[in-house]
């Protein structure tokens, strides 16, 4: 049956940042669909909560360490998973930061601090688990961009911030147009507002969430839940011949 190729049944899927938000409900998603969830978490806490919480439901799950900022970090993840997993079958590159601060008062090391985050790390692990895919013919590659790599948000500046998740998606086409002939898909998504802790400060500023919310079409910010679905389509059969596509998840934003 269709609903078939959906499922990630006997697959290996890396999720990074998936202690809260997003990617929490990305490793569920991931669970549910029948992959063995790898929680690659910088926080201790969170990722072995994530992991339980995953295993005590039936599912199979593990917790690696992962600083995504430090490339000899992600080659060790990398390594563990290979070990420990047998294989690497999906890798979302979930993990990332935001600030809201205007260009003229953005301080060297926080633009570096976004980058290092958002792009950078997503470019080492895309580099090191993807390794073992293109050596094996297959393999799914899954980038967590944002509309903010398409627009400009308005009314808060965050020039770093966008820039980094412009060059994901730049990126994710690149990978997906090198890797290819390799079996390697790699795709991105582009979630709009997401009702997340980074987003919790914006919604507690009056003009911010009234033009948030105004400029939205469905009028209302997402749920983290409705964004792992798509991570689910991307990263499994039912997506074999989709590479290089950003799959944008926003209500309507970009509509207008």
């Amino acid at each position: 049956m269709a609903r078939d190729n959906f499922r990630l049944d006997g697959r290996v899927a890396v999720v990074t940042g998936a202690g809260q938000g997003i990617g929490l409900e990305i490793a569920r998603a991931m669970a549910a669909a029948g992959a063995t969830t790898v929680i690659a978490e910088i926080n201790m806490e969170t990722g072995t909560a994530v992991a339980k919480e995953l295993t005590g439901a039936g599912y199979q799950a593990a917790w690696v360490r992962l600083d995504v900022r430090d490339s000899r970090q992600v080659r060790e993840a990398a390594r563990q998973v290979l070990e420990t997993q047998g294989g690497i079958d999906v890798v979302v590159n979930n993990a990332g930061i935001a600030r809201n601060t205007a260009a003229l008062d953005t301080p060297d090391q926080e633009w570096l601090d976004i980058l290092d985050v958002n792009l950078n790390g997503v470019f080492w692990c895309s580099r090191e688990f993807g390794r073992h895919m293109v050596e094996r013919g297959s393999g799914s590659i899954v980038n967590i961009a944002s509309m903010s790599g398409l627009i400009v948000n308005k009314p808060q500046p965050q020039a770093a911030y966008n820039v980094s998740k412009a060059g994901v998606i730049q990126l994710t086409r690149s990978l997906a147009a090198e890797w290819a002939a390799s079996g390697v898909r790699v795709n991105a998504i582009a979630p709009g507002y997401v009702a997340t802790e980074l987003t919790k400060r914006g919604m507690s500023i009056p003009e911010w969430r009234d033009a948030w919310l105004g400029m939205t079409p469905m009028g209302r910010l997402a749920e983290p839940r409705e964004i792992a679905p798509a991570a689910v389509y991307l990263a499994s059969d039912a997506a074999s011949y989709v590479t290089g596509s950003v799959l944008v998840v926003d209500g309507g934003y970009t509509a207008w």
